[in-house]
């Protein structure tokens, strides 16, 4: 249990200090079970009242997690271990194909975009008590959304699409609820989730999306909410089909009180149609973000959502940063209104280099996944070996452990610097890391 380690503290947040500085210089490991709180307060000399709230704080922050009757444990993975550390050096000369960063040459300028928002900047500075969200901005992406079929609802605008989720998350959600999530899924989220004290329910992906019997099962078993991509899906590059989407919708009408949490991560960069899940729960959100089509510097992301949830965003966010720059809204309005990028441009370039890749790979007996998207998702039997394997021919990729949950191993491979010349050496490079080691026999 706790070995030498000896809890002090007289108060709450004492107590929890005293533990979660002893997680971090690993004097409590990962799995490690703590007191019971009745028996810790006796063993300080404080309320029983002291200790549950040093507990709860220790459970908010990620640190702890209540594992029913076996009562408080630390997390088995710390929110401060992200999964972004599981990371591969790139050899000199090497290639690296972990990112998940698209292609520098599609993203457009944005000196002219920053410069006419400059400009009506100047003719009227941004003050305190004004609208915090672009008109400009709000209308083109409600047209877009009309026409995507998202319900009508209100939108705000967040630092970026994880800032989106997060918000949306804490609006609804306590200490202690469970989140279904696709696995593999974005690492970020898989992070994002428990470091925020919820709990993880996986639900598996397949090329059409998340799978609605695994969905199922998780709100079966008592999770909130569910976080689903529409297209474009990290690392797996799932797009929800429409057939998938009305299976999902079903499952999700048999549990209405569900908070459904959407991201268009593909949206400016696919050219399959986005098929929206929201209006079928009492709260949802769908976000769009700026990073993929406009850069990943762009900290910008629009959510539309059912009114209750766009408002509890909007009053949490006017207690913090209290608004995402005007100035910076303004830019990317400009990008969105002009056509600052060829979408289906972008989306056809991107296409051609999943195709090849995927296709080259088939040749060589590798099966690999990318419907729609940046990535190619490959299924392999030891992704450690695997990485390794490539890391020592140049290529470095993404272990799948950023990613997965319960599902099988596999390599992200992020094809947006690709060209033709490196299809096929890249495609031999990963059926030969692919496949299992030769057994050794010793005599």
């Amino acid at each position: 249990m706790l070995g030498e380690y000896r809890i002090a503290g007289r108060g709450a947040a004492e107590i929890a200090a005293g533990i979660e500085e002893a997680v971090g210089a690993g004097e409590l490991e990962p799995g490690q079970t703590l007191p019971p709180m009745r028996e810790l307060a006796a063993r300080l000399g404080v309320n029983p009242n002291t200790v549950a709230a040093a507990y709860r704080t220790l459970r908010e922050r990620g640190v702890i997690e209540t594992a029913g009757r076996r009562g408080s444990r630390v997390r088995p993975k710390p929110a401060t271990t992200g999964r972004e550390q599981l990371r591969v050096e790139v050899p000199p000369g090497g290639r690296d194909l972990s990112t998940g960063n698209p292609d520098p040459a599609l993203l457009p300028r944005l000196a002219p975009a920053l410069a006419a928002a400059a400009e009506a900047a100047d003719r009227r500075p941004v003050l305190y008590g004004d609208d915090p969200v672009d008109t400009g901005l709000v209308r083109t992406v409600r047209a877009e959304l009309d026409a995507d079929g998202v319900p009508a609802g209100p939108l705000t605008v967040t630092s970026g699409a994880l800032d989106a989720i997060e918000r949306v998350l804490t609006a609804h959600l306590r200490p202690g609820d469970t989140v279904a999530v696709e696995d593999p899924g974005w690492g970020s989220v898989v992070d994002l989730v428990p470091a925020l004290g919820l709990h993880l329910a996986p639900v598996g992906v397949d090329d059409d999306g998340p799978r609605a019997d695994d969905l199922r099962r998780a709100l079966e078993a008592g999770a909130r909410a569910l976080i689903v991509t529409a297209r474009a899906q990290n690392p797996t590059g799932a797009s929800v089909s429409a057939t998938r989407a009305r299976a999902l919708r079903a499952v999700l009408r048999e549990h209405p009180g569900t908070l459904l949490v959407e991201d268009d991560h593909g949206h400016g960069v696919v050219d399959l149609p986005v098929h929206p899940l929201a209006g079928v729960t009492r709260h949802w959100a769908f976000v769009r973000s700026a990073a993929k089509t406009y850069g990943p510097d762009l900290r910008l992301a629009v959510l539309a959502g059912d009114p209750v949830t766009v408002d509890r965003v909007r009053g949490r966010q006017s207690l913090g940063p209290g608004w995402v720059s005007l100035l910076l809204q303004r830019a990317v309005a400009h990008l969105w209104a002009t056509g600052a990028v060829d979408r289906s441009a972008v989306a056809r370039s991107y296409g051609a280099r999943r195709t090849a890749l995927i296709e080259a790979l088939a040749e060589r007996g590798v099966t690999a996944h990318g419907r729609s998207g940046m990535n190619v998702w490959v299924p392999v039997p030891d992704e450690t070996g695997a990485v390794a394997r490539l890391v020592r021919r140049g290529w470095a990729v993404a272990p799948g452990a950023r990613f997965r949950l319960a599902s099988p191993q596999g390599i992200r491979v992020t094809v947006s610097t690709l060209t033709a010349r490196d299809i096929a050496p890249l495609a031999d490079a990963i059926a030969a890391a692919v496949r299992p080691s030769p057994a050794r026999v010793y005599g």
